[in-house]
């Protein structure tokens, strides 16, 4: 999987600033949601993977206990402690890590968070193992992502729209497919939340800092629109611009063994 490593790290080294000061990922409902899910206390020790710009995680570590901040991308990871400094923050810290070798023995952490990150994972099953296996008994994993429709061909096609915009994308799961790797890897879900998302071709381009992928990408989701390929997320022409919706699922798996 080296030329995928190279692809996410080209990918999130241009999208580190773009991204740390993304709106959609600043949304303090959302991280909210994420807070209340995790449920950590002064004495929980919890690793958010995938943590990018350090979003999550500064949220979590304003909770208090331990919070260490995994990511492949050290552009993500300055971004990451950068954020955490000016937060004044000292229960937070920074760690090059992969999801699928995390550097970490078994059941070292109360509780594990990921967020918009498995569809990044070649191997979603085995990133989701490996975090389970550094997951106390009872511990608590949060798994936040978009889900792509149960529609074989409506997902091909919008996981293809995806790796248009972002080459390091390689699929966004069905709702299904999640809660059955969750089981694979010993872990019960026992809360999922899920709402829909509004978004709108600028701005879902805007994070990829790619301008020049907005061209053909606009060409294309027009003519689907036009004909009326919805592709499992409304895609739709209101006026000249286009809109589309994202379908989260908020999960809280507890490890089982």
């Amino acid at each position: 999987m080296a030329d995928h490593k190279t692809l996410v790290l080209n990918e999130f080294s241009r999208q580190a600033e773009t991204m740390d000061s993304a709106r959609f990922f600043n949304d303090a409902d959302i991280l909210a949601r994420i807070r209340q899910a995790a449920a950590l206390t002064r004495e929980s020790r919890a690793l958010d993977v995938a943590c990018g710009p350090g979003i999550v995680a500064e949220a979590l570590a304003h909770e208090g206990g331990e919070v260490i901040a995994c990511d492949i991308t050290p552009e993500m990871l300055t971004r990451a402690s950068r954020r955490f400094a000016r937060a004044g923050l000292t229960n937070v810290r920074c760690l090059l890590g992969k999801a699928e070798e995390l550097p970490f023995d078994d059941g070292s952490f109360d509780a594990v968070i990921n967020r918009s990150a498995l569809h990044h994972f070649p191997r979603p099953a085995l990133a989701l193992s490996e975090m389970a296996r550094v997951l106390r008994p009872s511990g608590r994993m949060v798994i936040l992502d978009v889900m792509s429709s149960e529609d074989t061909e409506e997902s091909a096609l919008h996981n293809a729209l995806e790796i248009l915009r972002d080459p390091s994308h390689i699929r966004m799961l069905a709702k299904s497919e999640l809660l059955a790797h969750l089981r694979s890897a010993g872990l019960e879900a026992h809360s999922i939340v899920e709402w829909t998302n509004q978004r709108e071709l600028g701005e879902w381009l805007k994070i990829t800092n790619a301008p020049e992928r907005a061209g053909p990408l606009r060409a294309i989701m027009t003519a689907l629109a036009k004909a009326g390929v919805c592709a499992g997320i409304n895609l739709r022409l209101e006026r000249d611009t286009l809109r589309f919706e994202h379908h989260p699922l908020l999960v809280v798996a507890q490890k089982q063994h």
